[in-house]
């Protein structure tokens, strides 16, 4: 990588996790628990997943999704890029596996896994990174697994400079349409099956787009 894209990586990359080492306490307080629209998407993707293996979730934050993930009867674990935000999982979530990490650069064998879910955790990476993750959830989930991304639908790219609380940070956050974040896990290996839009509020509209990666017949066929 040449040096100037390894510092604007860096830089970012720095920026996020102080940004959510500084809120980590107050966000894993204001988020609570999962929305009503929430429930289904995650228990149709543990329907998919089934036993297929473990599964992760990227840019977990205070473990919320973890929680829920294992509720559902996924053997699921969180990486996030926070140390802050993963020192608040495991307070609150003791009996899982979190670890600091980031999702362009998954320290995990290729094809460990049965399912990834980037529950609104892709937001902050702008297009070079945003592609460079999802080659890495690509590598890293087995043959049929499950990917499923949610994220703020739109267009505009917003700069965050205090949020949760007050709190200063300085984060970008990237609006996509479900059609770009296809486009990207299509060149990136996956086929697409599934999409859904909602209204997260009065001014703000979420989609999640579930993706597979084919078996190795399918890809070699």
């Amino acid at each position: 990588m040449p040096r100037s894209s390894l510092c604007e990586v860096t830089s970012y990359l720095d920026e996020i996790r102080v940004s959510y080492d500084t809120v980590a306490t107050d966000y894993a307080k204001l988020v609570g628990s999962a929305g009503s629209w929430e429930i289904p998407l995650l228990t149709n993707f543990a329907t998919l997943v089934g036993s297929t293996g473990a599964v992760l979730d990227v840019g977990c934050g205070p473990g919320r999704v973890t929680g829920l993930l294992q509720s559902l009867g996924l053997p699921a674990f969180g990486i996030d890029l926070s140390p802050g935000m993963i020192e608040v999982a495991r307070r609150d979530y003791p009996d899982f596996r979190f670890e600091v990490g980031s999702m362009t650069a998954l320290d995990l064998p290729d094809g460990e896994l049965g399912g990834i879910v980037s529950w609104w955790s892709s937001i902050h990476l702008p297009p070079n990174a945003y592609e460079t993750a999802f080659a890495e959830f690509h590598r890293v989930l087995r043959p049929g697994g499950q990917l499923l991304v949610g994220f703020h639908e739109g267009t505009q790219t917003r700069h965050v400079t205090s949020a949760y609380g007050g709190h200063p940070m300085s984060i970008y956050v990237h609006h996509r349409t479900p059609d770009q974040v296809a486009s990207v896990g299509t060149a990136a290996g996956f086929t697409p099956h599934s999409t859904f839009v909602t209204d997260l509020d009065s001014t703000r509209r979420g989609a999640c787009v579930f993706f597979r990666k084919p078996d190795n017949s399918v890809a070699e066929s």
